[in-house]
């Protein structure tokens, strides 16, 4: 019997006890490839000697202080380090202990920021359908997910929503990726003035989608018209990069590669890669400006912000990513991956799509391709691959509801930036198998239903 109350409590779940590179090793001693990072997140694999010697060496230093008492030095050096490499104009790392946390307090930023400068009408976000940007009940009413919405639905700010750029199924036949981006900038734009130009306080966008459809990527040029619209109506523009953020895409921050600079951008797991909890909201100069020189004061706050030892883990995290040159392995381990996954699944009638940047993969299943028809929700595909992939060794993070929250499957892959070009074989190897068994099952099922 677990004591523990697991987020599916009716599920037995091995035992992990230690890990070991790129791999997690359980109580059978069992090794299992970690090909999602567990969720985007241990990008430098486990058990990292140089990340464990600076939590050791923090933890006998100062473990903890309150950051209404004192500052550290690693939390200064930290954020020193994050806004030196940041877009421009963001001049300030408010540190927190996951993402859904940093969203909190990106929308509260926001929100004060407009009390503070004489706009307090400003009241309204808009985020896109199919987004997730955390599960606390701020950023799980920004979020476009609508099945993890609906039991909360009541206890939910209200929060509006526009379309995704998910080019594989948004896209029309001919339609060229200007004048798609185009399409999706004037409905945005739309929204905005149906709610009042004046009202509409932020616009909220993860830079490649993640978890909910699958490592969806933008399409040129898209949100540079975003930052535009954005501009033209005072309205501004939260980036969300707690997955696709730290190095994941090849660059330190998505949003690089598409040159926009957004006024709030929000990381988290990739940042301290799962070695101790820390999340951060990153601060343009304008909003910290506001608020210095209005009411002095952030009205947020958690009681383990700043936590000295999570910041000295995610310190030597991002010392460990420059000083190995992981950002250029994960570019190569990433076409790697993408054109590995072709070579095994691309001709496969069931396989819809292959996509994403870097080491941030999504393939989305189809029972039909020609249509792009989704797999029946009730047979739920996503949780038959994760099963067959355990068997086999491969953690792989899959899930239901791609397309709309209830219809669709895709299976994420995030692995560790240190990678090497045979362990991205092992995946490609272990997934295809995993895909073909959980495929066939569910042709046979299919046709014992049709008997």
């Amino acid at each position: 019997m677990s004591y523990v109350f697991h987020r599916m409590p009716n599920r037995p779940l091995p035992i992990a006890v230690a890990g070991d590179g790129i791999e997690v090793i359980d109580s059978t001693g069992k090794r299992y490839i970690d090909a999602s990072g567990g969720a985007a997140v241990s990008c430098l694999g486990h058990s990292h000697r140089r990340v464990i010697d600076a939590i050791e060496k923090q933890a006998r230093q100062l473990a903890y202080a309150h950051t209404s008492f004192f500052t550290t030095e690693a939390a200064e050096a930290l954020a020193e380090r994050l806004i030196k490499a940041a877009p421009a104009g963001l001049g300030h790392a408010y540190f927190v202990s996951g993402g859904s946390e940093a969203m909190e307090a990106a929308l509260k930023l926001a929100r004060q920021y407009f009390v503070e400068i004489g706009e307090p009408q400003r009241k309204h976000f808009i985020a896109r359908r199919q987004s997730y940007h955390g599960n606390t009940l701020g950023a799980l009413a920004i979020g476009g997910n609508a099945w993890r919405r609906e039991p909360f639905l009541p206890l939910l700010i209200d929060a509006h929503h526009v379309s995704p750029c998910y080019a594989y199924r948004g896209r029309l036949a001919g339609e060229s990726d200007e004048a798609y981006a185009q399409r999706l900038a004037d409905e945005l734009e739309r929204k905005i003035l149906e709610l009042g130009a004046d009202t509409v306080a932020a616009f909220v966008a993860e830079t490649v989608v993640g978890a909910t459809a699958g490592a969806v990527p933008p399409v040129a040029g898209y949100f540079r018209k975003i930052r535009a619209v954005c501009e033209k109506h005072g309205v501004l523009l939260i980036l969300d990069e707690v997955m696709c953020g730290m190095g994941r895409t090849g660059y330190l921050y998505a949003c690089e590669e598409e040159g926009v600079a957004p006024d709030l951008l929000t990381i988290a797991k990739g940042l301290g890669a799962g070695y101790q909890p820390i999340g951060a909201t990153l601060v343009s100069d304008r909003i910290y400006d506001a608020i210095v020189s209005g009411s002095g004061f952030f009205q947020h706050g958690h009681t383990y912000m700043g936590h000295a030892t999570a910041c000295a883990a995610a310190l030597e995290v991002q010392r460990v990513i420059e000083k190995e040159n992981l950002l250029a392995n994960v570019a190569a381990r990433g076409e790697q991956l993408r054109a590995a996954l072709r070579e095994r699944l691309g001709e496969d009638p069931h396989v819809g799509d292959i996509r994403g940047r870097g080491l941030f993969v999504g393939v989305e299943l189809v029972r039909e391709r020609a249509g792009k028809t989704p797999f029946e929700p009730h047979r739920k595909l996503h949780a038959a691959i994760k099963r067959e992939a355990m068997a086999r060794g491969l953690m792989v993070y899959p899930m239901g509801g791609t397309i709309d929250g209830q219809h669709g499957d895709h299976i994420l892959l995030a692995p560790p930036f240190i990678c090497t070009p045979d362990d991205i074989d092992r995946i490609v190897a272990r997934l295809g198998d995993a895909v073909e068994a959980a495929l066939a099952a569910a042709g046979q099922s299919t046709a014992t239903a049709a008997k």
